[in-house]
């Protein structure tokens, strides 16, 4: 018998907050999230004009340290994490043998015998799991430490200018997909420049009990720069724009890093065997299956999450995002398409020949290339 208590989503350290804001809640990944405040179009462009307050308490965080914590990663992942410099952290993948997707990762590396995986909420049990196996017999320890991190993210261009009174360290000297401990307003944090917006930003790792006062110190900090909390349809639009896959949609089992276009993260070159070497070096040297292609479409009709890509009305793809870009001020999407369509459309040949079928009708779009949005230099 199922304990009805058990199908209750998890709450973060700061849904209290989030319900004093009067947030639209959701159960996503098993998690009760803010998915808007108010608006999410404005919360959208708050970020791109000024700044956004993020709650993503819902990432796994899964620590692996020892001796040989870097041996382990370097088995499991396809990134080359012994190469990765303390202080640093790495965009990679974690995949099955046969090359395809199990999940996305950042991770970061706090000393030479101690990493931070940081997992999609969904794929935090899998990438444990996984990672558990594949250290087995190393000098490693692997441990789901999710429920001791809150997880806080200010993005925008007036990020840094909000956060640097609240801390003593020098934004400045910290680089892009860099993370140190710090304060902030008091508290202390693995403060990261990371971010899945397209914006400049930061992310903040405290303690549960310390994020309730983080948010407050923030909010206060940015009161009189534009910044907004900001909830997962925001979060959804800005990453869209921002060309940045999400898991479920454009990567997952039935996918490699090179049909996404992110073989680059697959580092072949680093010493020693790791999971999905040879099904990946073989996708490395076959032609493409397919294309991960940028949409704008040509219509009001918005694209979504599984409608028809088509080709002089004959099916020739799936849209796996798509959305109003509030920034562009038209639908886009990302798909993945045939690869000799996205040849011949991306050589000008597809005026009124590329279209997306949305509810029966084909809505006229043409490629575009990803991102759909760079933020100013």
């Amino acid at each position: 018998m199922t304990d009805p208590e058990s199908a209750q989503p998890r709450h973060t350290p700061l849904t209290a907050v989030h319900e004093r804001l009067g947030a639209t809640l959701t159960d996503f990944a098993g998690w009760l999230m803010p998915l808007r405040y108010g608006s999410e179009l404005a919360e959208h462009r708050a970020v791109r004009a000024s700044a956004g307050l993020f709650d993503l308490s819902h990432m796994g965080e899964i620590t692996v340290t020892g001796p040989d914590a870097a041996g382990a990663l370097d088995y499991a992942l396809v990134g080359d994490l012994s190469a990765l410099a303390p202080g640093r952290a790495r965009y990679t993948m974690i995949c099955a043998p046969d090359g395809g997707v199990l999940d996305d990762l950042i991770v970061y590396r706090l000393s030479g015998t101690e990493f931070l995986v940081v997992a999609n909420a969904a794929n935090t049990a899998v990438v444990h799991a996984a990672l558990l196996e594949r250290a087995g017999g190393r000098a490693a320890r692997v441990a789901d430490e999710t429920a001791d991190y809150a997880l806080i993210a200010i993005q925008g261009p007036h990020a840094a200018g909000i956060l640097a009174p609240l801390t003593s360290a020098g934004l400045d000297g910290v680089r892009y997909y860099a993370g140190q401990p710090a304060e902030v307003a008091g508290r202390a944090v693995l403060l990261a420049r990371t971010g899945y917006t397209g914006e400049d930003g930061f992310e903040l790792f405290a303690r549960p009990d310390e994020a309730e006062r983080l948010w407050a110190a923030l909010t206060e900090a940015g009161s009189g720069a534009g910044l907004v909390p900001a909830g997962l349809a925001a979060r959804d639009t800005l990453r869209l724009e921002a060309g940045m896959p999400l898991y479920g949609n454009e990567l997952g089992p039935d996918v490699t890093p090179f049909d996404a276009g992110l073989g680059r993260v697959v580092k072949f070159g680093k010493p020693g065997d790791f999971v999905g070497r040879s099904a990946l070096a073989e996708r490395a040297r076959a032609a493409p299956r397919r294309a991960l292609a940028g949409l704008a479409g040509q219509s009001r009709r918005v694209p979504r999450h599984g409608h028809q890509v088509l080709w002089d009305g004959r099916a020739c793809g799936t849209v796996t995002s798509g959305a109003p870009s509030p920034t562009l001020g038209v639908p886009i999407a990302m798909a993945y398409i045939d690869p000799e369509v996205a040849r011949e459309a991306d050589g000008g040949d597809g005026q009124g020949r590329l279209a997306v079928d949305v509810r029966g009708s084909a809505e006229p779009a043409i490629l575009v290339p990803l991102p759909f949005y760079r933020r100013p230099a």
